[in-house]
């Protein structure tokens, strides 16, 4: 299991951050499959002392690693899960603020010789919106980082 932080950008849009973890096992492809479950917020981003809408991103994914025994793994990411934005005025109850999220990711990990993993990708959100169908801010393209620490019966620093 990791567990870390993300740190993700829509771009020309917000930072949103927040908190990530992905499970994984021998039995799953031999530690290619993972599945996970992330929250990043504009909370913790760009919203912190500004103006910026609030919103959050809650999500599980399936993540398949290339190259599990390499430091250097890429990897292929689908998410699904939820977003909501907070647009506090009563003026823009009628604007349409949440949305089902769906999104391939492409990216790559570097898996150091500690339990210490730190990985980058860039991801497409497939349903976006415009302000009238579906929000106004829930933006296409996004890249992440992430960078995560490996706890509970850590196999990889046992094969080492």
């Amino acid at each position: 299991m990791d567990i870390g932080v993300r740190l993700q950008k829509s771009v020309n849009l917000y930072y949103e951050n927040g908190i990530t973890a992905q499970y994984t096992n021998n039995s799953l492809y031999s530690k290619r499959l993972y599945f996970g479950l992330s929250y990043v917020s504009s909370r913790l981003g760009s919203a912190i002392g500004s103006n910026a809408i609030k919103q959050d991103n809650i999500f599980l994914s399936t993540t398949y690693f290339f190259r599990p025994d390499r430091n250097l793994q890429p990897f292929l990411r689908l998410n699904t899960g939820y977003f909501h934005s907070d647009l506090e005025e009563e003026i823009f109850d009628d604007l349409p603020n949440s949305s089902i999220l769906l999104s391939p990711e492409a990216g790559i990990r570097l898996k150091t010789n500690s339990p210490l993993k730190v990985g980058a990708s860039f991801g497409y959100n497939l349903i976006i919106g415009d302000g009238r169908k579906g929000p106004g801010t829930l933006y296409p393209v996004f890249i992440q980082s992430s960078i995560t620490w490996s706890i509970l019966n850590n196999t990889d620093q046992n094969e080492k």
